[in-house]
């Protein structure tokens, strides 16, 4: 059976209309002054400066700024593959005045694994607003051996666990990228786990510390420009507008698709007035032409959700990850 998972970047499960409104006036009312004047807006990044979602938070950054009339302070707080972040943001008070970029799968498996002993769950967040989808990548150094995937891929089943791969931390969406990679060719790609983030993996990838590089497209298009990576394949089902020379695993007969989506999500229970101002300005920032044409150059095409849609894209994500967890679980 195909198993397409698309790496979400959510926040959590959307708060129901109805749920939005029991708390009556008062929450009408809490948002009438929202933001106070001269207080900032803290928001929030699970991983480590330089990476595409803490790219993607500073390029909306001015333009949230000017729609909320205060200054938005993007905060850096990597660790555990994301979940350093996330418990700071779950516990954060629920004001709007602290609010997360966040990416997935971690987000949505972080919870769902007990292992991890996760302080928060899917309830305790609220999605504000998805901004793009991004596909994985495979990739290998310039001058490799490797001339496509069907070459990897032989290699790693002749000889299982020899050859090294990248992910931005355990049961990330390049550890459930290579999980699937292995199911699908019976071969084995060992993973290395950088906690911190994409632009920790590419470091060990440039200097040769690990043999392939799996990760985003907007990670590695520009490794690939610069000549300092070759990119074999796209786990996608259409190739990708920003590297139309590569093929998708799809058309090289390896039926793997894995992406990741990113967005922005805060504490669970905002005051209702609160969360349509965030996600009204959120929607103005990630849909702003100059936004839009600089992700654009990162290889992402933004696609815009609301709130209502991106907890319903989530909760999608967490029943498919359910099914696929034991593959990245540690044995």
């Amino acid at each position: 059976m195909k198993r397409i998972i698309t790496a979400v970047a959510v926040g959590a499960l959307a708060l129901a209309a109805s749920g939005c409104s029991a708390s009556g006036g008062a929450a009408s009312n809490a948002g009438a002054d929202f933001p106070k004047n001269g207080k900032s807006v803290e928001l929030l990044v699970a991983f480590s400066p330089g990476g595409p979602v803490d790219t993607a938070a500073r390029l909306i950054q001015p333009v949230l700024e000017k729609e909320l009339g205060t200054n938005v302070e993007v905060v850096n707080k990597p660790g555990a593959g994301g979940q350093i972040g996330y418990t700071s943001l779950a516990n954060a008070k629920p004001d709007g005045y602290t609010i997360g970029a966040v990416g997935s799968p971690s987000i949505v498996v972080i919870p769902l694994d007990k292992a991890r002993g996760a302080a928060f769950t899917r309830e305790d967040m609220q999605p504000l607003a998805r901004q793009v989808t991004d596909p994985m990548v495979i990739a290998v150094q310039p001058d490799s051996k490797y001339k496509n995937v069907k070459d990897l891929f032989e290699d790693s089943k002749a000889n299982p666990g020899a050859i090294n791969a990248t992910t931005t931390g355990q049961m990330g969406g390049e550890h459930f990228a290579i999980a699937q990679i292995n199911e699908a060719t019976g071969g084995e790609l060992s993973p290395v786990h950088f906690s911190e983030g994409a632009s920790q993996a590419s470091t060990a990838f440039l200097g040769k510390h690990v043999d392939v590089l799996v990760g985003n497209i907007s990670e590695v298009i520009d490794l690939q420009k610069q000549g300092k990576a070759k990119v074999l394949g796209v786990m996608h089902s259409e190739r990708s507008d920003a590297l139309p020379q590569v093929p998708t695993l799809s058309e090289e007969g390896y039926d793997v698709v894995a992406a990741t989506a990113r967005g922005y999500a805060a504490p669970a229970g905002l005051p209702e007035d609160v969360a349509k101002k965030l996600e009204s300005a959120l929607q103005k920032a990630i849909e702003d032409e100059s936004v839009v044409s600089k992700m654009d150059n990162l290889g992402l095409a933004t696609s815009y959700q609301n709130s209502a849609d991106y907890g319903e894209f989530w909760t999608k994500q967490e029943a498919d990850y359910k099914a696929v967890l034991p593959l990245v679980q540690a044995k």
